[in-house]
């Protein structure tokens, strides 16, 4: 990447440009238009993807979606009804959630491009301009401006914009450009996914099982482990079942040996299947195919400048299911602090808190998705012990909720400033039910905008008339509910409290510390009224 000299900032073609629509970069355009900023989204393939690089949504992100009113209109495009997860594969094994009343995780069966259908729909809708066919080539920044030369289908050109975002995916020319190292892992496992319609030959059984020719009963939403591989089993739909193995790439073995630009076959399934189980298992007509591995990396810094990566460009995480759940989550938090940045009221170091934030988080993720690769590449008997203890533990119910927590991004509290902080600082907001005079609404309700959001919980003037000084950046809001956590919640966009008051304590200063730490100066110095363009 090159730095241009500063100078006078010029007149920008957008205020972010976004490198990708993928889920990431078309989620990020959505939050900074509901932010009142100007996104200008590049994507180099010409037309939405047909191949899903993932099948369905699940984790944190599905809560924040309902807090934008848009999970209806999810749930309303899926493959399969949203059910929660009773039984979720960890590193070669099932956790079994069907023993609690609610389990922690929910998912959507929402193949990755009907996903990217509805954010692209929803991004346009906000007045979002996304080009396809157009390629981001090179990129470069002075103090005040970063320009982004650009491959579209009538030629090279020029944009200018106060930010850049890579949501460009693991192997990010964003990244890349702006010298951003990305160290970690790649393992040496082959992973194989197939769904397909199923066989003539092949009997299910009324439990979901299996009766497959020359293997007899095979168990559904099961991994078998031989010494050449995992062999897994699953049914996406009543019709259609999910096949996949796991077998190391040998230099000795020319069979197992990848090309990984070639498209993967049924043959190729077929095969991998056979050496790892050591017979024919037969399958129908193939829906999707695929081949990836699995690597475990994170960028040093999620900002260069005004630089800045987010989902795969950001992280890869060595296990399936938790990378659109981070990417998406990034965005979220990133969307208003640009957003405040460029609208000019941001206080100092708030952009930089992105990184701070969510490195933490993807470092959580990094976390169990690694422990799965402990899980699931060992293949002797202390591995076989490790995995029969790591069941047992999770026959308990704590143990079950905290894993449940950890994959879904649910324990994440963000670090605040300062001490002494209520239990809820730095936590997703809970959908609280609240009772006021216009009658009962939801915290859900009252983040459709993305608004800050101070929620007077008991009745407190004090608190309302210091918040009057940021008026014009923080809704305020009073209510009832039952079983209060707190006298005052003060609600990020991103839905996380930044403060909360405990019951029945003063709390006018540490309200006004935080109001300021997050959302700047109040409207008595600035003398702003509205820090949104329209």
């Amino acid at each position: 990447m090159t730095k241009k000299p500063s100078g006078e900032c010029p007149v920008t073609d957008a205020d972010v440009i976004i490198v990708g629509a993928g889920p990431t970069g078309l989620m990020l355009a959505s939050e900074l238009r509901l932010a009142g900023v100007r996104p200008l989204v590049l994507e180099r393939q010409p037309q939405l993807r047909e191949t899903p690089k993932a099948n369905g949504l699940g984790g944190q992100i599905l809560q924040l979606l309902r807090y934008r009113g848009l999970l209806d209109r999810f749930e309303a495009a899926c493959t399969a009804p949203s059910h929660p997860a009773p039984r979720y594969p960890f590193g070669g094994v099932h956790v079994d959630f069907s023993p609690l009343p609610e389990p922690p995780l929910r998912g959507l069966t929402l193949p990755q491009p009907h996903l990217e259908r509805l954010l692209d729909e929803h991004a346009r809708e906000l007045g979002a301009d996304v080009r396809r066919g157009h390629e981001m080539v090179e990129v470069s920044q002075d103090d005040a401006t970063v320009t982004a030369d650009v491959r579209g289908p009538d030629g090279p050109y020029q944009l200018t914009a106060r930010y850049l975002v890579g949501c460009d995916g693991g192997r990010s020319k964003v990244r890349d450009r702006a010298g951003i190292p990305f160290p970690g892992t790649t393992y040496p496992e082959v992973n194989r996914l197939g769904q397909v319609t199923v066989p003539d030959s092949v009997t299910r059984l009324d439990d979901g099982d299996l009766d497959v020719p020359g293997l007899g009963r095979m168990r559904a939403g099961a991994f078998t482990r031989t010494d050449r591989g995992v062999f897994g089993l699953g049914w996406l739909t009543p019709e259609i079942l999910m096949v996949s193995t796991t077998e190391d790439e040998s230099a000795e073995d020319e069979s197992t040996a990848v090309d990984d630009d070639a498209p993967m076959t049924l043959t190729e399934l077929q095969d991998s299947i056979r050496r790892v189980l050591g017979a024919h298992f037969p399958l129908g007509e193939p829906r999707r195919l695929s081949r990836y591995r699995f690597q475990a990396r994170q960028a040093e810094r999620y900002r260069d400048g005004r630089i800045l990566l987010a989902g795969d460009a950001a992280h890869q995480f060595p296990s399936t299911g938790v990378g659109l759940n981070a990417g998406m989550l990034d965005s979220v938090n990133l969307a208003w602090k640009l957003a405040a940045d460029i609208h000019g009221w941001a206080p100092d170091g708030l952009l930089d808190t992105y990184h701070h934030e969510r490195h933490l988080a993807g470092a959580r993720t990094m976390l169990h998705t690694q422990a799965q690769v402990a899980l699931r590449r060992g293949d002797d008997p202390a591995a076989d012990a490790l995995r029969e203890v790591f069941l047992e533990l999770f026959a308990d119910e704590q143990p079950l909720r905290r894993i449940g927590a950890l994959i879904s991004g649910a324990d994440i509290r963000y670090p605040m400033p300062g001490s002494h902080h209520h239990p809820l600082a730095g936590a997703f907001a809970p959908d609280l039910t609240l009772h006021t005079d216009q009658g009962t609404t939801s915290v859900a309700e009252l983040t459709h905008t993305a608004r800050p959001i101070l929620l007077d919980l008991a009745d407190r003037p004090d608190l309302r008339e210091i918040a009057q000084g940021w008026r014009h950046r923080v809704d305020v809001h009073t209510a009832k509910t039952d079983d209060r956590p707190a006298d005052a919640l003060l609600i990020r966009p991103d839905a996380h409290i930044a403060w909360a008051a405990t019951l029945d304590e003063p709390a006018g200063r540490t309200l006004r510390a935080a109001l300021s730490c997050w959302f700047g100066a109040p409207l008595e110095t600035t003398g702003h009224v509205n820090d949104r363009p329209s």
